[in-house]
């Protein structure tokens, strides 16, 4: 009996511990089942963040390689861009070149020929030259011939004076004003006095054109019945050193 009881005892006791036990471990097992979660939420946390980490380094190392071979793709078109305008460019200037050494040849060759436009310089110089020899002969000319009517005025002049002065005329009895018996010889005007004739004005000379020194206006540039028109007459002497005088007519005064 007393071992029976014992074993009641113990049973009892057992079962005292047993459910101490049981309420220690349900107590803890709560605590170790947040600490679980815990641990698992933690673990699944840097599972999750690990794999995203690793999935944002492949994206970012498959980014990189695409716009890695998208800039070498448009690096290649720019360097073939590059290179076609640079060929371009040769292409142009060396047809810029063949054109220009062309048209140098074709221009010297047979618009402006270098030797065909040396005769003609040489061609047009002797002619400037004979051009010129003959404008100054032609200078020559002229001027002689001025100096001829200048030598056919003044004589005309002389003969308008002669005629103005005629009633100078020396004679036997009274030598006149040209004619000093203290000179060895006639003065000209005595002598062109002595070869024309006395003529009465037929019109009067405009004032303010005739002068005191006897040069002939319009209206006097033919004198009628002894010189007509001496320019004619004398055109033909002009480059003799004096200029002969017309004859003078045998018409006598009236």
């Amino acid at each position: 009996m007393a071992e029976l009881l014992k074993i009641k005892r113990e049973v009892e006791e057992f079962k005292k511990e047993y459910f101490d036990r049981n309420s220690q471990a349900e107590e803890s097992r709560q605590r170790e089942n947040q600490a679980a979660l815990r641990i698992q939420s933690w673990f699944r946390a840097c599972k999750v963040r690990a794999y995203l980490s690793h999935l944002h380094k492949k994206a970012i190392i498959i980014q990189k390689m695409w716009r890695g071979f998208t800039a070498r793709a448009r690096f290649r078109q720019m360097v073939k861009a590059a290179y076609f305008i640079m060929k371009m460019n040769f292409y142009e200037e060396m047809a810029v070149r063949i054109q220009r050494r062309w048209r140098g040849f074709f221009v010297r060759k047979y618009i402006h020929n270098f030797y065909a436009r040396k005769r003609y310089l040489e061609g047009l110089s002797r002619k400037n030259e004979l051009v010129r020899r003959e404008l100054d002969e032609l200078e020559e000319l002229q001027s002689r011939e001025r100096d001829c009517l200048e030598m056919v005025k003044e004589q005309k002049a002389k003969v308008y004076q002669a005629h103005r002065l005629h009633h100078l005329l020396s004679t036997k009895q009274c030598p006149g004003v040209f004619n000093s018996p203290f000179r060895l010889v006639p003065h000209e005007m005595e002598l062109l006095l002595r070869q024309v004739k006395y003529q009465t004005p037929t019109r009067l000379a405009p004032s303010g054109k005739s002068c005191l020194l006897g040069v002939p206006g319009p209206a006097d540039l033919s004198y009628p019945g002894t010189l007509g028109s001496p320019l004619k007459k004398t055109t033909r002497t002009c480059f003799s050193p004096r200029p002969v005088l017309p004859p003078i007519a045998s018409k006598k005064q009236q």
